[in-house]
Order: C-alpha cells, then structure tokens, then sequence
C-alpha cells in the first residue's frame, strides 16, 4: 500500500472571520475610502464624518484621526446618524454617514427617506459589507439594500468595484448635488481596474474588455469576479466583454442599450446583490421597454437568507466566485 493511502487527510478549516475578498497574491491596498476622505478634507473645509460605532470597520477611523473636529461618532444609533448628517447638511456642510449596508438599510430607511431624500440635502451615506462580503450571516450581509432603495427618489445608488474606483469616486461623490448611497469595500481592497486604465465617471458605464462572444453587465465586486473570469476563458478562445456599471441609480440607460444593440451576443448581469431587486432587473426592464430581447440572464445572490461561514465558502455555493461566473458564461455559449 502506497504512503499516499495512509498519509491523513488534511483538515479543511473555515470560519466567518475569513473576510477578505481579495485572492492570494492579488494586489490590494488598504482602507482606501478612509485615505480619499482625509485627502478631500484637506481641499474641502466642509467635508465632515459621521460614523454609527463602526469607524474601524468602515476606515472611517483614518479620516477620524486626522481630522478628530470633523468627526462625530454617534453611537450604535443609524436613526440618529442619519438625522444628524442631515442638520449638518443643512448648515452647509457635507456630512459622509458610514455604517453597515444592513443598519443602513433596513434600520434607517425612514429616517434617510424623509430627512434628506425627501429634501434632496447633500449627504452621502456610505455603507461596509455590502451583499456577501462578511460570513456573518443575514444580521450583516445586505444582500437585498439595493433593491431596498432604488425606489427612493433623489438617491443616487453607488457600488463600486475596487480600490482604485473607490478613491476615484469619494471626490465626484462629494461634489454631487444630492444624497448618495455608496456600497463600500473596506480593510484591504483588491486592485483590479488600473491595469484597464480606468477612470471613473459618476452616472457612467463604461466597457472595460471587449469581447465578441458575451455581454456581461455587471457593478462592484462582481465586475472582478467578470474580469477574472473573462481573462481566463480568453485563453479557451472565448472574448467576453465586460460593461461595467458603478451607478446603478441613475442607470447609463444609453451606453447599456447601444452595448446590447451590437447584437449576437447573450446578455448576462452580475453583481453582488440578490437577483430580486437590483442591477439585473433593471437592465432587464430597459431592454424590454426599448424592444431589445437577447438571450439574457443573471448572476446574483438567490432570494433567500444566506449561510454563515469562509467567504470562498459562500461564494462557492451561492454563485458568484470567478469558477461559477466562468460556468454560467460557458451554458450560454452551448
């Protein structure tokens, strides 16, 4: 009998605390939402921060460091941050309201709703693990915010992809007129989009790898796994064009219509939030409303509360790892 048949197994740990998003070796850099604040503060006296006891974990806390006058720690009180950032945004300052996408969503709504959508006042909420981004199970991952708030008018929805567009967007953010609601990865950030040569644009999609055989549209974290996956299949000989799509409200109605008008090319979505609600239903609406009808489909979360456990867990069994995005590209090419 060979040693190998006798050698133990080894034991597979997982555990909720595995949180990163970033594959090994893969280039990240740290906190860098709260480094593009202290560098906006410090072009902008009326940049101010806000944090619900959570600015450690949203990388407010680099922000709150530098600036100790500008910032305000609330308390585990979402009602009362948000509340707040709207009486300063009414003395003219433009508050930045940081705390989980769950609290934020779903303790709060009404609050963000009637406080500052409803006035149109200039705050810019700015929330930690969006969609499957923890292991904590449904108290922290906001896998359904998106499609809670896309139906709030006034509000502008962000989910940025990586590290670079989160820099990138905090000073286009802070000079919009109006409220905004960002999705926010946070600790250490993958680097993906600047060997595109990416810059983003508020309210704009842009094509990041073009490709002749499938369109994927897709926004935050799920424009990696896309990217990832598109480069990998290009060495099987299938072109995967990759339309990413930070704003999802105001959706870029047109570039998203004139990448599908190209024609022969199966339409898939991707993103990091429930197929209920979000990215995928709205370009599917807008398809149909303009007579455009490819073969289509979406990645997404499922319409269910989700496990607790290791992210590549999760991510694994819910469907949007880099070898699940490469599957479903591929059964839609057969």
């Amino acid at each position: 009998m060979s040693q190998l048949a006798n050698s133990p197994k080894k034991k597979l740990k997982t555990s909720a605390m595995i949180a990163s998003i970033a594959a090994e070796g893969q280039p990240t850099k740290s906190a860098p939402f709260g480094h593009a604040l202290n560098a906006l503060a410090k072009e902008r006296d009326d940049i101010v921060g806000l944090s619900a006891d959570l600015s450690k974990y949203t990388d407010l806390h680099i922000f709150a460091n530098q600036n100790p006058d500008k910032f305000f720690q609330m308390g585990m009180a979402e009602q009362l941050l948000m509340s707040a950032a709207a009486g300063l945004a009414r003395e003219g300052f433009v508050p930045f309201a940081t705390t989980y996408a769950v609290f934020a969503s779903r303790r709060a709504y009404d609050f963000i709703c009637m406080a500052i959508a409803e006035d149109n006042l200039n705050v810019k909420i700015v929330a930690a693990l969006p969609g499957l981004t923890t292991g904590y199970g449904p108290s922290h991952q906001a896998t359904e915010d998106i499609a809670i708030f896309r139906g709030m008018p006034n509000l502008m929805i962000i989910d940025p992809c990586d590290a670079l567009e989160i820099e990138q967007a905090i000073p286009q953010v802070a000079a919009h007129k109006g409220p905004v609601y960002m999705r926010l990865l946070r600790g250490q950030v993958p680097l993906v989009l600047d060997k595109y040569n990416y810059q983003f644009k508020l309210g704009k999609a842009q094509v990041i790898k073009p490709g002749k055989d499938l369109l994927i549209i897709s926004t935050g974290l799920l424009t990696m796994r896309a990217l990832e996956a598109a480069e990998e299949l290009e060495k099987e000989g299938i072109e995967v064009s990759v339309l990413h799509v930070p704003t999802i409200k105001p959706l870029d109605e047109e570039t998203i219509l004139a990448e599908v008008a190209k024609g022969g090319r199966p339409v898939l979505t991707a993103e990091n939030h429930s197929v209920v609600g979000g990215l995928g239903e709205a370009v599917g609406t807008l398809l149909l409303r303009n007579g455009q009808h490819p073969r289509f489909d979406m990645i997404g979360l499922p319409d269910a509360f989700l496990d607790a456990g290791a992210l590549p867990t999760l991510h694994d069994r819910y469907g949007i790892s880099t070898e699940a995005v490469k599957e479903k590209i591929k059964n839609h090419l057969t």
